[in-house]
């Protein structure tokens, strides 16, 4: 995969991509990724790319000119197409794990970073084909939400992760949130790993696992649940933790 990030502070991807998972897939070229500087394609002197906004109002907005020429360069350098233009958003959609496996099956990505105000929505409506927000907050502007997104998708692209089973473990995978882990030692100030997970009976484990799954999601994230695909088993021990939980309530 190629991720081409067009944004004003190019610096910033330095140091979070020079390190750990995202390093190795790019050392291994499983992942590609360029910065692109949009003041570059500035044709003023000062190299800015934004101005007050017409109708009045406060702050700045990044302009047109330099975002579409930018394009037309990255169009040039792709041989006339480019990929998916994801625009990191408040206003976009939540950035989920489903979505970050639908963006790892692209073989390009194109993600712009926003700044100021905002940008000029022509831009919006004639270049971007996704709008990506990663949670109901304002930031800065969109490095690091471009930062989130390329290591959620990277976790997903064929070779990164050391076993595929570690992306498909993850919380939001499966649409639940992630079983309990423990390593060594056995016991550690007074609190001991449970011991199904010391058994090697792996059939006993995988449901513990999976009741450990739903009892997390029900009491944190229940509104996921809607969205899962429960399997009949699921549906018991879902009846059980309820009446469970309901039970403790009562006390």
């Amino acid at each position: 995969m190629k991720i081409d990030i067009l944004t004003l502070f190019p610096q910033m991807f330095e140091s979070p991509f020079s390190a750990s998972i995202i390093k190795r897939a790019v050392d291994r070229e499983l992942l590609k990724i360029n910065t692109v500087n949009i003041r570059d394609f500035s044709r003023n002197k000062h190299h800015t790319v934004d101005d007050t906004p017409f109708g009045g109002g406060a702050g700045m907005v990044m302009g047109p000119e330099p975002l579409f020429e930018c394009f037309d360069a990255l169009k040039e350098k792709q041989g006339g197409q480019v990929g998916r233009v994801v625009m990191m958003c408040p206003q976009g959609e939540p950035f989920t794990q489903a979505f970050a496996r639908e963006l790892a099956r692209e073989e390009h990505l194109v993600l712009v970073c926003g700044h100021y105000e905002g940008i000029d929505e022509r831009v919006r409506q004639s270049l971007v084909t996704d709008e990506i927000s990663i949670g109901d907050y304002v930031l800065t502007g969109g490095e690091l939400p471009a930062m989130v997104v390329v290591d959620a998708v990277a976790r997903m692209l064929p070779g990164v992760l050391g076993e595929a089973a570690s992306a498909e473990e993850d919380s939001f995978y499966h649409g639940l949130l992630e079983h309990p882990h423990y390593t060594k030692p056995r016991e550690y100030r007074g609190m001991a790993v449970p011991e199904i997970l010391l058994s090697g009976h792996h059939e006993n484990i995988r449901q513990w696992r999976r009741r450990q799954s739903l009892l997390r999601t029900l009491e944190r994230r229940p509104e996921l649940l809607r969205e899962v695909a429960l399997q009949k088993e699921d549906r018991q021990v879902l009846l059980e933790l309820l009446e469970l939980l309901q039970s403790l309530d009562l006390k």
